[in-house]
Formats: C-alpha cells, structure tokens, sequence
C-alpha cells in the first residue's frame, strides 16, 4: 500500500521530467470500466465497455469507435496509431465538440481536435457517449453536427489494486499501460495512477509514431455534501509526418510512398516528424446543497506547446523576409532549408453551475468562460546560406475568449410525457494579429449567438418516441478568416430535427430508428476559389442539408450470442453549389455550376456494428472466469465518398469493406487474474482507402485533376495480455 500512495500522491514532478526524457520505459494499461450511459436516448452511441476493452490494443480513440452508426474513422499512418480522425454523418473533426470531463477539448482557433495528443485515452475512459446532431449544450458548447463526451475521472472506491497490460504487433507497434489505485482510504481520499507508452512504425514510409501519457486523479471526499476532485492529464507525441498521402497512380505500385522530407538527391531528411506536448489540468468541485439542490464549478488550463519540423527544396527568400544572395556575379532567390512551424498556446476556463431536481422538475443554470492564447511563430534552424542561426521570419499571437450560458428545463407531464428545453447564449470575441503567410492582415471580431433547443419525449414499457428540434451556429475558424478584408466568412447555421423510435421486441431485440434532418445556411465549404491574397479557402454556400435513417440493433437473445449491428442511409445535399478551376492557360478561374450535388466526404449508406459470441458463457460446470472467453467480430462498410463537392467518381474513395477480429482468453490464478488476447484487423485482407483530397486545374488547354489518397494497412496482428490484481 505505501508503494500505491507514493505513486499515486506525487506523480506530477517526476512526470514534467519525463515527458521530457526520451528513456522513457515502456509500462501501460489496465482494462476499461465504462459505466452505463445514463440518458436512454443514447444507449446506441456509447460503445459497449466490454467490446471497447477487448479492443484496446494500440488504435486511438476514433478508430475504436468506427463500430458506431454513421462514424467513419481515418488513420494518416494506415494503422490506426498516430494521427487518425473521425467523421459523424459526415462532419469532420471541427464540427465535432469534444469535451473532457466537462471541458472543451477542441482547438478554439482551428476548431479541430487532434487525439494524437492523448494517447491511450479509451484507457481511462469511464464513460464515452456520441450524441449526433445539435444535441444538449450540456454535453458541449460548441456543438455542430456531434458531441462526444469522455469522462476520464478513473477513481476506483472498491480496493487498491494494480493492473499492467501489454500488447505488441505488426509494423512493430507495441502498447504498455500501468495502472495503479487505492480505493478509499480513511482521509476520504482515493486516486489512480495511469502511465501509457504506444509506439508503431506505420504502414506509410516514415510515418513511425512514439506516444506517451499520463494521468493522475485524486478525489478528496470531504463530506456528504463536498467533493473535490483534481485531474491531470498530459500526453507527449512525436510522429513522422505522412499527412500529404499517396498520389493516385502510386496506390497499386508503390502504395506506402511518402513524398515528405524528400531532397533533391532523393534521399530523405529523417527528422521529418510533428512534435508536441498537452497537458490538462482540472480542479471539480461538487457541493449537494440538500435533496433537491446542488451546484459546482470547474476549472481548467491547457497547455500545448509543439512544432513540426520540415525540410524544403527551393524556398524563396522573400517568403522569409531575407534579402536575396548575391555571389559575385550571381543573385540567388532561393535556398532549401530546415524549418520549425511552432505553436505555443494556453487555453484557460471556469465553469460554475447550480442544478435543481425534483419528482417531475429537472433544471439547470450553467454559465461558462474560457479564455485562448495563441502564439505561432517560425524559425529556420538550417539552410544552405543567406540566413542566420534560428532565424525567426515571424511571430504572431492571437487571442479568443468565450461567453457561454445556457439554462435547461426538463419536466415531467406524466408517466409517458417529457418535455425539455434548453437555451444558450455565446459571446464570442477573436483578435488575430497576422497570418504566416499574410502577416499584415488582423481581425478583431464579435460573434452573438442564441441557440434554443426542444425535446418531446413519449415512452411505454416497450416503445418510446423522442423528438428533438434544435438551432446551432457557429463562427469561422482560422483559416477560414485567413480571406483578407472583402472576403470575411459568414457564420454557420444548423437547424437540426431527430426523430428516434426506441422498441423493444420478444427475445431480448430492441430496435432504435433515428430520422434525422439536418439543414444548414451558409455552410463552409471547399470550392477551389481563391481569394484576394491568392489560398484556397471554404466559401459560404447558401443552402445544403443531410437527411438520412439511422437504425441500430441489439440483439442479446443467449447468454452465448450478442449482436449489435447498425445502419446509416443518408442523402447530403449542396444546393446550386459553384466550382472554381484555376486556368494556367489564361491566368483567370473558370466557374462551374451545379444546381444540386453530393457533399463531399458523406457516404450514402454506412453499415456495422459486431457480433460477440460467448461460447463457456452459459455453460454450468466451468469456472466464473472463462465464461468471459469470447469472440467478437466486427465489420463495416463505407459506401462511395466524393473528395469534392461535385459528385465527379473520377474524384472519389470507392466504397471498401473490412472485418476486425479479436479473441479473448481470460485466466485466474490466486489472487491474479487477467486476460490474453488476439487482435486480427481487416482479417479478410482488403486493399482499400478512407481518406483522401483532390485538386484540378488547365494547362495546355487541358483539364489536370490530382488525387492523394491515404490507403490503409493489409491484415495485421495484435497480441497482449493483462495481469490484474
């Protein structure tokens, strides 16, 4: 026990030094406990603890979630492990808010949320729920499109205890958790310890990643009414850069090629890598006022601080504010050099909130402020001549601060009857003070925002309806505002409608259908238009919309056997959408119209799920612990996605399947237990993609289309075990 204390009560001093030392030895993880989802409603969109566990062998949190409805994943690496990304009906990252613990996660100037930072998080997860569409403003503020909620306050109150899990594979990945926990002790303090280290060549060349992570909770009980809760999370990442894909005629001869980091002599430059630290700290304070009252507060700084360092053939002095060389008789206008790309930022927030509940009444008051500090600067640490040690070519700051209330009203007509409403109110204030590229131009904006949301809910013991109408809206991000001062972005509206059926059938089969509408104003999109300091930007289009049925199963008719499968149908819609072709040729940008098209990236039919297959589970004369002996196969298919706005199959992913599968050995010995465990992903070996970007111009009077794509790995292997005790 004293071993447990001295772990679990100073932590942080010995951590700050090694996220700092590269010797890190390799310890890691325990297996997950997610608690039930509370709300009905979201029943489906919360992945199942047990599956989630088995699972956990290396992949980051978006790929362990693809068995989801509506949720495609992507991997830059080709195998799950470093930069990956997730996509809901569609929206990407920056439409998703994420929240941890109660705090936002996403990036308040690109608006993205980049899980390479928080390696091994779904190892401390206690609870994750995906709600689609506007959702609650209580499970994020930012809400556009999905929220995914993680709670990863891991505080055990049965025993102290330690669990280690290990696990290795192809393309030389391995993944090692440590998990330490006291349980309650007689203070009324309790606290885990969980220490992860994951690293994986890749499937793509040079796209090797080494990730570490930390966290520490500590509860502190102080009485029956006050509850004070410290949390710390921070997470190390170094990964090579394979984020530009693979061209289009490489995928079938050369499809692990990687064009980053490439000199003129044809070798490659071997730090080409992306390199960052986050760290989270966050203080919860509960206070139950008495039986029907109860308040809090949350505070929170995030600390990012990282670079990703580059080689460049052929850069221009100018673009980095250097005068050309002159060389006797000879001017020189470029060089190739090392650069370093950094980000320095602090993000800060206080939440306060009073609650009221009683028999038929449930409400809430929440008010919110968070404050961002950004600082962007570059340097070029190398170069072949004509530049200065480290020299700085800029350094930029920017600054954005959030106003956020909402109140929220739940009440109980009768035993069937729910009624709720939810409004918020945002304040948005963003100051950008120049651009890498565009250095003299600055912003200082305002955005208001009311966004009320409506809830109806009927339910019977076996069947239920739930209604849900709700308006978000959003404003730009960074390089959305990076368009000069005639071309400023409007913001984004969303009218949102879901309306879910919940049966429950004979045999233990429930059956969820979600008919959802979402219908936008001046959605942000990509048009190949070039604004007035000549990037590419998302313009405003007038009107889109996804209208789509989601229907997930869950079937648990035998102890032996249990199947939870989904599908996802949608039509996404851009209305009169207008494409814009840069012309070499003449030196102007040729327009296309298009009355109605796909939007990109918003595959019409998604379907999977997994079948889990006990087969000791209801046998009577085994032990306990090999009844949890299982097999769980896991399936999706992706149907075709377009890489632009114009509905072109020469500019798209083929629709592709996969199957993952895993098994699972439990074992007990004493007063040890644990499990081993197999992992087999895309078992059925198939060659496909699921990301990717396209782009086209003229030359030669000829119309030129560029596709990258990122393919992902063959059939590959995961091992492990975990020890318990």
């Amino acid at each position: 026990m004293k071993h447990y204390l001295y772990l679990l009560l100073f932590p942080l001093n010995g951590f700050a030094q090694t996220m700092q030392d590269d010797s890190l030895r390799s310890i890691e993880l325990a297996p997950i406990q997610i608690r039930s989802v509370v709300q009905k409603n979201l029943y489906f969109n919360a992945p199942d603890s047990g599956y989630l566990q088995r699972s956990n062998q290396g992949n980051d949190l978006p790929v362990l979630l693809q068995s989801l409805s509506s949720v495609v994943s992507t991997s830059d690496a080709g195998t799950g492990t470093g930069y990956t990304g997730i996509r809901v009906r569609g929206s990407d990252i920056t439409r998703i808010n994420v929240t941890l613990n109660g705090v936002p996660v996403n990036d308040p100037e690109s608006q993205a949320v980049f899980f390479v930072n928080t390696p091994d998080l779904a190892s401390s997860a206690q609870l994750i729920q995906l709600e689609k569409g506007v959702g609650q403003t209580k499970v994020g503020a930012g809400s556009f499109g999905a929220s995914l909620s993680i709670n990863t306050l891991d505080i055990h109150q049965t025993a102290p205890g330690i669990t280690f899990h290990s696990d290795a594979g192809s393309f030389q990945t391995f993944k090692n958790t440590l998990k330490v926990y006291t349980g309650p002790l007689p203070n009324g303090l309790s606290s885990t310890l969980r220490m992860s280290k994951l690293s994986s060549n890749g499937y793509i060349d040079r796209s090797a990643s080494d990730l570490r992570s930390l966290q520490w909770t500590t509860s502190w009980k102080i009485n029956t009414k006050h509850r004070l809760t410290f949390n710390y999370l921070g997470g190390r990442e170094k990964t090579g850069q394979a984020w530009n894909g693979v061209p289009e005629d490489s995928l079938k001869t050369n499809p692990t090629w990687n064009e980053l980091g490439q000199r003129e002599d044809g070798s490659f430059y071997p730090n080409q890598t992306d390199n960052y630290q986050q760290d989270y700290y966050q203080l919860f304070y509960d206070f139950n006022i008495n039986s029907f009252w109860s308040a809090g507060a949350i505070a929170f700084i995030t600390r990012g601080k990282g670079y990703y360092e580059e080689y460049k053939n052929g850069e221009r002095f100018a673009d980095y504010r250097r005068p050309e060389l002159i060389n006797g008789q000879d001017t020189l206008d470029e060089t190739d050099l090392i650069r370093q790309l950094w980000l320095d930022n602090t993000y800060a927030g206080l939440k306060t909130y009073i609650n009221y509940t009683r028999s038929r009444w449930q409400g809430g008051l929440y008010v919110n402020h968070n404050v961002y500090q950004g600082r962007h600067f570059g340097q070029v640490i190398w170069a072949e001549g004509g530049f200065p040690d480290n020299w700085k070519w800029y350094d930029l700051d920017a600054t954005k601060s959030e106003t956020n209330s909402y109140a929220m009203l739940e009440y109980k007509l009768n035993q069937r009857w729910r009624l709720y409403a939810d409004l918020q109110y945002r304040y948005v204030q963003y100051q950008l003070n120049g651009f890498r590229k565009n250095p003299g131009i600055s912003h200082d904006l305002r955005f208001d925002f009311l966004n009320p949301k409506f809830r109806l809910s009927y339910s019977r013991p076996k069947c239920s309806w739930q209604l849900t109408l709700g308006l978000a809206q959003k404003e730009p991000n960074r390089d959305d505002i990076e368009t000069g001062l005639t071309q400023l972005p409007k913001p984004e509206k969303l009218y949102n409608a879901e309306l879910v059926n919940t049966l429950v059938l004979p045999r233990g089969l429930i059956v969820r259908n979600n008919l959802f509408l979402m219908y936008y104003r001046d959605q942000l999109v990509l048009t190949g238009k070039i604004n007035d300091v000549g990037a590419y930007t998302r313009s405003n289009i007038a009107r889109s919309y996804r209208l789509g049925l989601e229907t997930e199963i869950h079937w648990k008719f035998h102890k032996m056997l249990d199947l939870q499968l989904n599908s996802s149908i949608s039509r996404n819609r851009i209305l009169n959408f207008t494409e814009y072709i840069d012309d070499y040729d003449q030196g102007i940008q040729i327009k296309k119209s298009y009355p109605s098209t796909i939007i990109s990236f918003s595959p019409s039919w998604i379907a999977g799920g997994r079948i889990s297959i006990f087969p000791f589970a209801a046998l009577p004369d085994v032990p306990a612990w090999s009844r949890e002996f299982s097999l769980d196969i896991a399936p999706k298919y992706v149907s075709r996605q377009f890489l632009d706005n114009t509905a072109n199959p020469d500019r798209s992913i083929p629709s592709y399947s996969f199957v993952d599968v895993n098994l699972t050995f439990p074992w007990s010995l004493n007063s040890f237990k644990g499990q081993f465990r197999l992992g087999i992903q895309n078992i059925t070996n198939a060659s496909y993609v699921n990301n990717g970007y396209t782009f086209s111009y003229i030359h030669n009077q000829e119309l030129i289309t560029g596709n990258y794509f990122y393919p992902q790995a063959p059939r590959r292997y995961m091992v492990g075990f975990s020890i318990l005790r």
